[in-house]
Parts: structure tokens; sequence; C-alpha cells
């Protein structure tokens, strides 16, 4: 015989269950795993050495140029030795022009020069003449004044004797100041010659000084002159610097003979500051720096350069300059100990190439917030991720 469940247990059973169900939903609930704390990557603060830099752009120019022009005009250039990119040396002629009327002209002193010294000769020989007859007739005249005292000469004789001394005394004396007429005279011809030489070596364009010629404006059959663009240009020595500007925060931290790398298309050319400007710009607060370079094929001035100058060098405890945050004006890094996030304060150095040195604050080893940023607080917990992990 089959057992009848009433119709009101089976209603009771159901509203039990019912009011089980949300309980066992709470219990689930309340079995969910906690949140993670939030991924950190950080980086250890390693010691490795640290170069302070200034960068400078600017242009190549040469550090002496010399203007080369010719030292005696209204000659036509006949013949040029050099071309743009030649190195010469000091002395070395660079271009020649048309002699031929400094030549004639210098004939012309030679011929007068032989003139003269014949006319200076023959002068001499008149010289020797009036002294020779000097030489008689000082003699006669005293033999003659002798035998007037005697009563054997006249004074008629003595008066033709004492004439013909004088006459030749003068004579003497004339020729000797023709003798002065004469020499002056060949020494302004032999100026004159000096200075026709002068001349004739001028037609010889020579370089002043060694370098490099890097314009020529020369061209034959030309007339040279001094007015207008010079014959060549020359670089001193072929050096060539990089002139460029610097603000005056930087140009403080500039010296004369600091060492610098400068960069020329694909070329690294070492080089070293040679100019920091006493001046500055009173309208762009720049000051103008110079930077040697070492000799080079990949310079050529008027072209574009950027030069980095090494201020100062360090080795010290570094981090990643992104870790580093600022309170006003006080830096200060995030350090993760055991778990957990420590703001510390911090004494910075110089920084190169993305990193800053630390002198006080951090030590050799700790894990440093590799990108801090302000959702990070002192004593959050966090969970940290080397960056190699995080690659």
């Amino acid at each position: 015989m089959k057992r009848i469940v009433p119709l009101s247990f089976l209603l009771a059973l159901a509203a039990c269950l019912a009011a089980a169900s949300p309980s066992s939903a709470q219990d689930k609930a309340l079995a969910k795993p906690q949140p993670l704390a939030p991924a950190v990557t950080v980086v250890v603060a390693k010691t490795r050495p640290l170069a302070e830099t200034v960068s400078i752009n600017g242009t190549l120019v040469a550090r002496e140029e010399i203007l080369v022009g010719p030292e005696i005009e209204g000659l036509r250039i006949v013949e040029i030795l050099v071309e743009e990119g030649d190195r010469v040396a000091a002395g070395q002629v660079l271009a020649r022009l048309s002699r031929e009327a400094l030549d004639a002209q210098l004939a012309q002193s030679d011929a007068a020069l032989t003139r003269a010294d014949a006319q200076i000769a023959q002068v001499a020989s008149q010289i020797r003449q009036a002294e020779a007859t000097i030489g008689q007739t000082g003699p006669e005249l005293q033999r003659a004044q002798s035998l007037l005292k005697n009563g054997v000469s006249t004074q008629a004789q003595i008066d033709q004797k004492l004439a013909a001394d004088r006459t030749a005394q003068a004579q003497l004396e004339s020729s000797r100041q023709a003798l002065n007429v004469s020499e002056a005279d060949k020494a302004s011809l032999l100026a004159q010659r000096r200075e026709l030489q002068v001349r004739i070596a001028r037609a010889e364009v020579r370089a002043p000084a060694a370098g490099v010629v890097s314009r020529r404006t020369a061209r034959l059959g030309a007339i040279a002159s001094a007015a207008g663009d010079a014959m060549f240009r020359l670089i001193s020595r072929g050096e060539i610097e990089l002139q460029g500007e610097a603000y005056e925060s930087r140009l403080a931290r500039l010296a004369v003979g600091q060492k610098a790398e400068v960069t020329v298309g694909d070329a690294r050319i070492p080089g070293t500051v040679r100019l920091v400007s006493p001046e500055i710009d009173r309208a762009t607060r720049l000051g103008r720096v110079r930077i040697l370079l070492d000799p080079s094929s990949a310079a050529r001035i008027g072209g574009y350069a950027r030069g980095v100058i090494v201020t100062r060098r360090a080795e010290g405890v570094s981090v990643p300059s992104g870790s580093i945050l600022y309170d006003g004006a006080q830096p200060f890094v995030q350090v993760v100990v055991g778990d957990r996030i420590e703001t510390r304060k911090v004494q910075v150095g110089i920084a190169s190439e993305g990193f800053s040195e630390i002198t006080a604050g951090v030590a050799e080893g700790e894990p440093i917030v590799a990108r801090a940023g302000s959702f990070l607080r002192n004593g959050d917990a966090v969970r940290p991720v080397s960056v190699a992990e995080a690659r």
C-alpha cells in the first residue's frame, strides 16, 4: 500500500530550500581569492661611470681664414698653380702675374747703372789727374819762391806757378764733387732697381702661411686687383672649428681645454674646446663656443655639425633619471623594501645617458621603482618585477 505525502509537507520543504539558497551564494562570494598587489618595474641601483655633457649645434668654420690677394695691381694673371682643396706650404707660389713690362724696366735700370758706373770711373780718373797735376805745381811753386829770394826768379814767374797750382786744386775739388753726385745717382738707381725687384717678386702670388685652399676666385687672363674678392682663401694650417652657442646656464660649465666629440654626418671627430665667449647676448641669453676639431677629411667649412662636450666625470651609485620625482625642489625616489614602497629623499649629482648619480639616500643594490608615479604612496603594497623579468 502506497504512502501518500501530504501537500502541506511538500510546500514547507520548498520554502526551506528557497530560504537556504541566498546563504549559499554569499558563502561562494566570500570564498573568492583576494586581488593581487599592483606590479611595479624595479631596477637595481648600481655603481657606474658617468659623464656630464653639454650639446652644441652649429656650423663648421675655419679657425683662421687667410685672404690672399695681389700685392701689385694692374698685371694680368698668366698662371694658376693650385686648386680648391689643395694643401699649401708657407711661401708656396699660388699664381703668377705677367711681368714683361717689369722686366723691361729692370733692363733699363741695369743699363742706367752701367752708365753710372762708367761716370764714376771717369770722375775718379779726373780726380787722379788733378791730384797728379797738384803734385807737379806745388813743388814748382816752392822752387820759384826759393829762387826769388836769391834773385834768380821773378814775381811774374811766381804768380804763374801760383795760378797753375790753384787751378789744379779747383779741378780736384770739382772732380770730387762730381764723384759724390755720380755715387748719389748710382744709389738712387740701385734703390729703383730694388723696388723693381720687389715688384717682380710680387708678380708671384704666394701663400703667407701653410693651409688648405678653401676658395679660388682667380681666373686666367683677369687683371689682378686688390679691390673686390680675394684671389684665394686659405684655411690656416687646415684647422676647422665648430662654432655654436650655448645658454648662459650651460656656458658656466664650459672651459677651454675640455674634450668634445663632434658629429659630422656619419663621422665622429674628436675635438677640444678652444674658446668660450666672455660675452652673453642680452636678447638671446646665448654665448659663443668654439670647438677645435682634430684633422679629418670629413669636415668641410660651412657644414652643419653637433658637438658634445664632457664637462665633468664621476663614478658612483646611479639610477634611471625617470625614477627620480620632485616634491618642489626636493628630489626623491621610491625604494621597494620587502613588498612595500618606501619614499626616500635623495641628493642628485650629474646626469648622463639617461642615468643620474645619487650621492646620498640610496645604497648600491637597492631596488628602485623604475618609472615612479604619483599613484604610489609611502607604505603601499606592491609586487616588484625586475626589468629583466618584465621583458
